[in-house]
């Protein structure tokens, strides 16, 4: 049997190949532990197999090279992917996608070290497509497991760092939204798995109290599909005070300039989350279905409205600390949980703090 760990001290690695199709949070996460890598090993190739969504944002690092994946289209993917990487020779794949679509790809990477989970959280049989595993642990943020694999190679120094360049056009996008110093509360209400949602009355709600209370700029942002266009409009129809109405009006890029802009946001456990903590922006996480300890906006656990504990007694009569780890309570009415007190309470404090110092910081 492999070790669970190893480590890569010998010779560093001319050429890595970093596996991770989706999704756009877990991608923005794994850019710390690429940035760990590029500071030990600045020589080394990266390459990265990514989805053709996601590789819209990651993009913006010019340093590596992506291999985009369309998702939709798996089986001429596949064969493309055959004729891409048949010639191809790689020192180290980091395989940190736990799914078999993506450890089938695994198969076609041709690398001497393929280095994944340990047992316990290789889920989806990946540890049968790797010959190296990172060390167990239990009970880490996404980010903090993705760290491991560069442990595994030696590096024990963390870089937590994004540096995601913006072009231009993304720039003068994000001015033309909020042009000037007016205090700006951007809106992302909806998650891609429904469940997470809260309600257009709440968020509605919440913008009103940031406009009268705080005197902000209140500006909704997200994607382009029917269901987002909808939900935005009932939260404009919702509120009293106006709005700005800015959902599936940007790109990807635009999108985390308009992020890096803003004062804060306040979003379900869905992409901007993590896209506005690579901008620097603090982010008043609304979590319920999903534990905000383990996939919440990393730099802002404490600003997050958490009530994963209350779902696990309602909803599964047991404690939190008592559940799988990756668990999700994606139920009908849980994040009815999640209170607008309880969100206004912390936009109130989130303020107040602002104005005497970096909530980042506290």
């Amino acid at each position: 049997m492999m070790p669970s760990s190893f480590n890569l001290q010998y010779k560093p690695p001319d050429s890595i190949c970093l596996l991770r199709l989706s999704a756009i949070g877990d991608a923005v996460n794994v850019v710390p532990m690429i940035r760990t890598l590029q500071h030990r090993w600045p020589h080394a190739r990266i390459t990265w197999i990514i989805g053709r969504v996601e590789a819209k944002l990651l993009r913006l690092i010019p340093e590596i090279e992506f291999i985009e994946v369309d998702k939709r289209k798996p089986l001429p993917e596949f064969l493309r992917l055959i004729r891409l990487l048949r010639k191809r020779r790689f020192d180290l794949l980091l395989h940190i996608h736990l799914s078999l679509r993506a450890s089938l790809i695994s198969l076609l990477v041709r690398a001497p070290v393929k280095l994944g989970f340990d047992r316990a959280r290789a889920r989806e049989l990946q540890w049968l497509f790797t010959n190296r595993q990172i060390a167990p642990r239990q009970r880490q943020h996404v980010l903090d497991s993705y760290w491991g694999f560069t442990e595994a190679l030696g590096i024990m120094d963390r870089r937590l760092e994004w540096n995601l360049p913006l072009p231009e056009d993304a720039r003068a996008y994000a001015q033309g939204v909020i042009p000037d110093l007016q205090p700006t509360l951007l809106i992302s209400p909806c998650s891609s798995h429904s469940l997470r949602n809260w309600t257009a009355a709440n968020y509605g709600r919440i913008a009103d109290h940031a406009v009268v209370r705080w005197g902000m700029r209140v500006v909704l942002c997200g994607g382009g599909s029917a269901m987002e266009h909808s939900f935005g409009r009932e939260i404009v129809a919702s509120a009293r005070e106006e709005l700005l109405n800015q959902i599936g009006q940007d790109t990807l890029p635009q999108m985390l300039a308009l992020l890096g802009r803003a004062t804060v946001l306040i979003c379900p456990d869905s992409g901007p989350a993590h896209m506005a903590t690579a901008a620097g922006t603090a982010v008043i996480g609304l979590y319920a279905a999903t534990n905000p300890k383990r996939s919440g906006p990393y730099l802002s656990l404490a600003w997050c409205v958490d009530e994963y504990e209350h779902a696990a007694r309602i909803f599964l009569n047991r404690d939190a600390s008592d559940l799988p780890w990756t668990t999700k309570i994606e139920r009908r009415g849980v994040m009815d949980l999640v209170k607008p007190e309880a969100v206004i309470a912390k936009l109130d404090d989130f303020m107040q703090q602002r104005a005497t110092h970096n909530p980042l910081d506290a």
